[in-house]
């Protein structure tokens, strides 16, 4: 039996990798072995419609740990299922880079261990809200853990966008499209557009245009507790908002979008025996 405050863990597994779902069972059988109560069984995210969101919602909710057995992508599936709480996840790498999900999987069951006994730190890596406004009504809204991307879907004309912060007017980028990202989300889709590498203990969001029109058109960094409003200038077919490359709306002349510092961190437990650098120096390549 464990003394410590996590009696109850939801597992996330990676969709269609049957070797997650496996680890993911056989964890479950682990953690009830140590009086530890699994809710329902690991949620398959591939598996998770409409009508099965409330229910993985509240499995999410209602968990003191998050175990998430995948990659990036199926972490940031998870900061959407949490919800509002402050829930400390692990990720268990079985995906490809693994800037998120740092734990190998030979090093589960010890790190498991440690995180039963209260033996760990978690941190909090800022997330942003996310609205999208067509005239006076917000049609979406979201919470991101890398990135919003405002980009073209066709090929077609270069795009315009308008950038302010805190209510004062940026710049009109004239570009293939826009990046919003945090310190999180500057080593995703930020990094491939020419963006700088942020730490995440930083309080920062990164503007970064996508191939700009105007070469000096450079990615800004700006203080993370700025509002910023963008809005599409100009009319273009095919022209999309995603938010972390999973959920996806259409944007149109005079559509905009404000984005703020969300209240709600996410609370990502890393190894002790790793530091962020250690992760960067692997990840790509360096030396």
């Amino acid at each position: 039996m464990t003394d410590s405050k996590i009696k109850k863990v939801a597992i996330l597994v990676k969709p269609e990798d049957s070797e997650a779902l496996k680890t993911g069972r056989e964890t479950s059988e682990w953690l009830k072995g140590r009086g530890v109560e699994v809710i329902g069984e690991p949620i398959v995210l591939s598996k998770i419609a409409d009508d099965d969101m409330p229910s993985a919602v509240e499995a999410g909710a209602g968990a003191d740990l998050i175990v998430v057995l995948g990659g990036d992508g199926t972490m940031i599936s998870a900061a959407r299922l949490i919800g509002d709480r402050e829930i400390p996840v692990i990720g268990i790498n079985y995906g490809g880079l693994g800037y998120l999900t740092e734990f190998r999987i030979e090093e589960m069951h010890q790190a498991l261990e440690t995180v039963l006994r209260g033996d760990f730190v978690a941190e909090d890596r800022a997330m942003l809200d996310v609205e999208h406004i067509n005239g006076d009504t917000t049609s979406l809204r979201g919470r991101i853990l890398n990135d919003v991307v405002i980009n073209k879907t066709v090929l077609a004309r270069i795009i315009e966008i308008d950038v302010s912060l805190n209510g004062e007017f940026v710049n009109s980028f004239r570009a293939d499209g826009l990046i919003i990202g945090t310190p999180t989300g500057s080593t995703a889709y930020n990094i491939s557009a020419g963006g700088p590498i942020i730490h995440p203990s930083v309080s920062a969001v990164v503007i970064t245009p996508i191939c700009p029109f105007t070469l000096t058109n450079r990615p800004l960094v700006v203080s993370g507790d700025s509002e910023i409003e963008v809005r599409l200038k100009d009319e273009s077919d095919g022209v999309m908002l995603t938010l972390d490359g999973q959920v996806g709306a259409p944007m149109k002349l005079g559509d905009r979008l404000r984005i703020r510092k969300s209240k709600t961190s996410f609370k990502l437990i890393r190894p002790t025996n790793r530091n962020y650098f250690d992760v960067l120096r692997s990840k790509l390549k360096w030396g």
